[in-house]
């Protein structure tokens, strides 16, 4: 299956019955909050599956999913899935382990959102994604694809305007670079960063 940059995949209107596994390009996955907000829940690249909601089998899903790029799908349901699962037992495992870690990130997650004030979010989220989709330069930075800041302030849960300011202002301290090209951190800087503004 194949979507344009910017084509929804599925919304929170459409029935649970898939799950997706990127073969080429990012996903974002997100929800709608009652107030109308988009919140990204995360982006998905090559090799990593998403819609595993599907599982609950509640009668729609619980999120929405985009196209960030021209990006290719393969996609099983979950009665498919299943019947993988028992012929293939080290399967369940791997997807076990794999549920348990977005566990453990959301869980980190959560608990930035209770102590940490958002410039200190906005730095561990680039860090995250630096670590999970970055490309380690030799100078030691990382490079990033152009995240907005409108898909930032989804995930940190702020406003774009605020993003933009604390974004110029780690780009002012030299933590980061960003244009239309992409993002580059300096992850090791960034984080001592962190460990000094506690």
């Amino acid at each position: 299956m194949e979507y344009r940059k910017g084509q929804m995949i599925y919304n929170q209107d459409q029935p649970s019955t898939s799950i997706y596994l990127v073969i080429d390009g990012k996903v974002k996955v997100s929800r709608l909050a009652d107030d109308g907000h988009q919140v990204v829940v995360d982006i998905y690249q090559p090799d990593e599956f998403f819609g595993e909601s599907a599982f609950l089998n509640l009668p729609h899903r619980s999120e929405q999913a985009t196209a960030l790029e021209n990006t290719k799908l393969m996609t099983w349901t979950t009665a498919e899935i299943e019947d993988i699962v028992m012929k293939r037992p080290r399967l369940a495992v791997a997807l076990l382990q794999i549920l348990v870690q977005r566990t453990i990130d959301f869980t980190h997650r959560i608990e930035s959102f209770s102590v940490d004030n958002i410039a200190r979010r906005l730095a561990r989220s680039l860090i995250r994604f630096s670590e999970r989709l970055g490309v380690q330069e030799d100078d030691g930075s990382v490079r990033m694809v152009p995240f907005t800041h409108e898909l930032l302030s989804q995930y940190v849960g702020t406003s774009r305007e605020i993003v933009t300011h604390y974004m110029n202002q780690f780009r002012r301290q030299g933590y980061l670079r960003y244009s239309r090209k992409g993002i580059i951190l300096y992850r090791d800087a960034f984080r001592e960063w962190l460990r000094q503004n506690c």
